[in-house]
């Protein structure tokens, strides 16, 4: 059983040698454990798109994220402009004291990428954007978590990578109402939590819940807003399965709304296409 082992050990030696000599790009992909088409980010998961694949990429095929403009989104999401939005909830509400503008440009540290691409109107337009949809979900920042959400089952079983955890709900939690199985884990990935087995964390930590949120729009809705889609377009990303197509027109409006209003705020024409 000994020399078995031996040889063993070593046939995978040199048939690892025989890899990187033929195929080196493999090898490249296989860095941090990931497959050859995933990147290892900069907080040692697997995955692709920008939180993987773009700044700070370890390993795999990374690629340099698109040139930003120099806009400070700080300079557009004011105390005035930040306040003006939660100042309209309830004092009663849990959220009034848990969603912060310093928590959010905390988060936005993470993602540089976030208003900044295009001219400075296409900044403003996803700052907007952004706001209109976290406002919608949390009605002006009033709700941490979703209203009845603890009685849904947001378990999808066919997505193996992310199984769920025994007595853990994957309800709507955060300003975008981080939802199922699958977003807590490769949030939790992408971000460096337990999304699996610590899904409260985007409920509890104000800077981990705008990050959450800044990470599903910069992978589900980033490029769509960027590339000139429409308003409407973000809606269909978001929550379009229940929303658009004749689903639900009130909230579609009422989102829509509220992007109109912004954008009027930060003197930025809207554009074409609110509707899903």
């Amino acid at each position: 059983m000994i020399a078995f082992g031996v040889g063993k050990r070593l046939m995978t030696i040199i048939l690892a040698g025989i890899l990187a000599g033929a195929w080196p790009g493999l090898v490249m992909g296989q860095n941090c454990g990931c497959a050859p088409n995933e990147c290892c980010s900069q907080y040692g998961y697997c995955g692709t798109g920008n939180d993987y694949c773009g700044t700070n990429c370890r390993e795999g095929p990374c690629y340099a994220p698109p040139s930003t403009n120099g806009v400070s989104v700080a300079d557009i999401v004011t105390d005035a402009f930040f306040n003006g939005i939660i100042n309209q909830a309830p004092a009663s509400c849990a959220g009034k004291s848990f969603y912060t503008r310093a928590a959010f440009l905390e988060a936005l540290n993470s993602y540089p990428q976030f208003g900044r691409i295009g001219s400075t109107d296409d900044s403003k337009r996803e700052i907007a954007a952004f706001f209109a949809h976290a406002t919608h979900e949390t009605g002006q920042f009033c709700h941490i978590d979703e209203t009845g959400g603890a009685a849904q089952d947001y378990c999808d079983k066919s997505k193996p990578r992310y199984p769920c955890a025994p007595g853990k709900l994957y309800y709507g939690r955060g300003p975008l109402q981080l939802t199922w199985n699958y977003n807590y884990g490769a949030a939790g990935d992408a971000i460096g939590f337990d999304g699996l087995n610590n899904p409260e964390i985007v409920g509890t930590d104000r800077v981990v819940s705008f990050r959450s949120a800044l990470w599903y729009w910069m992978e589900n809705v980033h490029s769509i807003i960027t590339s000139g889609q429409g308003f409407g377009a973000t809606t269909q990303a978001i929550n379009g399965a229940l929303e658009c197509n004749g689903r639900n027109t009130g909230a579609v409006n009422a989102r829509a709304q509220y992007y109109t209003q912004y954008c009027n705020q930060l003197g930025v024409a809207p554009g074409g296409n609110l509707s899903c």
